[in-house]
């Protein structure tokens, strides 16, 4: 078996992607909140109603997480990296829900389907501004050069259906020139959860979930780690449909 993360209900090899299988991946794709159509098994939903689309899908973890959380929900991946796409495809393919699953290879700026999407997710490049790795596959991965914020949201606000919301991980410390961006481009935030590795460290990470109607925001926070190094409670609930051993 190549290397990668063992999941309750899926494998995820990630020997050929820049990024590897990590926290942010896995917070994000256990947090995002679903609309409810998602959670159904009629199959009377329509496609289009249940289609989520995961913005460079990397490994294609995310994608995955929410094909298990959400049965009746359709996935389109997409990821600009040749390596990571093959590799994605290959994950989706072996995994139980590889009939929900498609990959797509491409530039999501340049991207134009037919359909919107009820919910779009995105784990993206965040070290703006910061120094360039020699290897060309990570910088694409990390910094945001290859997909600007502004850009971004201007493009999930495109593919958006009514309704529908854009959930994503950020770094604390970039969350509220993102957050600024997102207010001045008519989105609302819906839901917000800062995250710390301890309840003794500044922020870490920062979840949200945007969407285009005016409404109040769900805000919590979320810590991995107890004093002793283990994982807490409250990251144990979250985490638990996929971790093998906690």
């Amino acid at each position: 078996m190549s290397a990668g993360f063992k999941c309750k209900q899926f494998f995820v090899g990630h020997d050929q992607c820049a990024m590897k299988v990590g926290t942010d991946g896995l917070l994000l794709g256990a947090w995002a909140r679903l609309p409810a159509i998602f959670s159904t098994t009629d199959s009377a939903v329509t496609a289009a109603a249940s289609t989520v689309l995961d913005i460079g899908t990397g490994s294609g973890l995310i994608s995955l997480m929410l094909a298990q959380r959400a049965p009746a929900a359709n996935i389109h991946a997409i990821e600009l990296d040749a390596d990571a796409a093959g590799q994605a495809k290959h994950n989706f393919d072996q995994s139980p829900f590889a009939s929900r699953l498609q990959l797509l290879r491409g530039d999501i700026l340049t991207y134009q389907p037919a359909e919107r999407y009820a919910l779009i997710v995105s784990n993206p490049p965040f070290f703006d501004n910061a120094l360039l790795s020699p290897d060309s596959q990570r910088n694409q991965a990390r910094h945001t050069d290859s997909l600007p914020m502004p850009l971004l949201l201007a493009k999930a606000a495109a593919l958006l259906a009514p309704g529908g919301s854009f959930a994503l991980i950020l770094p604390d410390t970039g969350a509220e020139t993102f957050s600024r961006i997102a207010l001045e481009q008519g989105w609302f935030l819906s839901a917000s959860c800062v995250v710390f590795s301890r309840s003794d460290n500044l922020p870490l990470r920062r979840l949200m979930q945007w969407q285009r109607e005016a409404c109040t925001p769900a805000q919590q926070q979320l810590i991995i780690h107890e004093p002793t190094g283990c994982y807490s409670e409250q990251y144990r609930s979250l985490l638990r449909d996929f971790y093998l051993k906690f």
